[in-house]
């Protein structure tokens, strides 16, 4: 094994771990979405039932 299998091995884990971090994201920002999606309709059942 030599210096240059070495370092494409480096890059290969690099390229591996940066594409979990997206993902990860991705994730995080779908929860996000739906999260903010359920306060919404919660708050908007409370109010609909506040103006009755």
């Amino acid at each position: 094994m030599n210096v240059n299998d070495i370092v494409q091995e480096r890059i290969a884990a690099a390229k591996v771990k940066a594409e979990q971090r997206k993902r990860h994201r991705e994730e995080l920002a779908e929860r996000r979405r739906y999260g903010l999606q359920a306060r919404h309709a919660a708050k908007m059942r409370r109010w609909t039932r506040d103006q009755r």
